[in-house]
């Protein structure tokens, strides 16, 4: 059984619901090109002079690529549950 086991880049919070830092370098890489992604946004859709519709258009941007990195976690990590801390 432990041959069919999958990876798991995103472990679960020891606390609370979500995950964790990444343990594996999949999942490090990953969360860096998320942050590298979203610097990149800012700096092409907030030139200046700000409007409401480049602070609009980023808004939406980081959201999609947040929920791209929710998919990721959600497929590559611990399955999500409340926890209150403990082992399990």
């Amino acid at each position: 059984m432990d041959s069919e086991r999958r990876e798991i880049w995103f472990p679960a919070k020891r606390y609370g619901w979500g995950w964790g830092p990444p343990v594996a370098w999949q999942g490090w890489l990953v969360l860096a090109g998320y942050f590298l992604l979203a610097i990149g946004g800012a700096g092409i859709l907030l030139r200046q002079p700000h409007t409401a519709t480049s602070v609009i258009a980023f808004t939406v941007y980081v959201l999609l690529l947040t929920f791209a990195l929710s998919v990721i976690c959600w497929l590559k990590g611990e399955k999500p549950r409340w926890r209150w801390g403990g082992k399990g």
